[in-house]
């Protein structure tokens, strides 16, 4: 799998003229990375995510898949939302397996994948739940494994723990990086929050707003396993007041633009 953004512009029409939320967007992301994106509001970033999706259409450049443009949604970008956007009536095995049934595939086949992916996520004991029954973490878990399930080539997530609390959402980090490790799914993540970004990606690609450009791509080379004492290292906390100084940076010239 080879993702690769180029050059990409997007503006959206205003009364008077137009406004550009990305300009000259260059990115790439190899099979089985853990790229984030961080930026502030207004940099563009699930716009960005939006376009890599297939869900709107950019006004100048491209977005390839394995050298194929993207030109709408498809199977080989799985999506996952801040919000869990699951269907309350069905089942959490149903929901898992939605996207499989959309595919057409045979009930036996999915059923085994739908078990799979629900032991991936820990959830094995809850197949046959209402959403209305799970917690916040454990939602987005379901959201994760109906994702997983249609074996995309890219996991494309916009902030997906921003509606959680810190405790849970330090949490759900960890387990997406074991995720991770036991599917190797290559993921291509949004975030607002650096901590996380750094905690979980390989590399970073830093956006500025106004318009959304990248600033800086940055690799994190961390110590050990990633756990709750990697926040400890003082690598760390470097990448993360780095990235905040870059950030801290384009802030400071719109406000003496003003």
């Amino acid at each position: 799998m080879h993702l690769e953004v180029n050059q990409l512009y997007k503006q959206f029409p205003t009364a008077k003229s137009s406004f550009v939320v990305l300009k000259n967007i260059n990115m790439y992301v190899e099979e089985g990375e853990f790229v984030c994106v961080v930026g502030a509001s207004g940099s563009g970033k699930s716009t960005l995510l939006r376009l890599i999706a297939g869900l709107d259409s950019p006004t100048a450049g491209e977005v390839r898949v394995d050298g194929v443009q993207v030109t709408g949604p498809s199977c080989d970008r799985g999506m996952v939302f801040q919000s869990y956007t699951l269907y309350p009536w069905m089942t959490v095995a149903n929901n898992v397996g939605f996207g499989l049934k959309l595919q057409g595939i045979p009930a036996a086949q999915r059923q085994q994948q739908v078990s799979f992916y629900l032991d991936v996520v820990g959830l094995s004991g809850f197949a046959k739940a209402l959403p209305k029954e799970l917690s916040g973490g454990m939602k987005q878990r379901v959201a994760i494994a109906r994702a997983l399930a249609c074996q995309p080539k890219i996991l494309l997530m916009d902030e997906p723990f921003g509606a959680l609390d810190v405790q849970t959402k330090e949490a759900m980090q960890q387990f997406l990086l074991q995720v991770w490790r036991r599917t190797g799914t290559t993921i291509f993540m949004i975030t607002h929050d650096v901590g996380e970004a750094v905690f979980l990606s390989q590399r970073i690609y830093v956006l500025t707003a106004q318009p959304g450009t990248v600033k800086r791509e940055l690799k994190i080379d961390l110590s050990g396993d990633r756990t709750y004492t990697t926040k400890r290292q003082p690598q760390f906390q470097h990448y993360i007041d780095e990235i905040i100084e870059l950030l801290r940076g384009k802030q400071e010239e719109v406000v003496l633009a003003i």
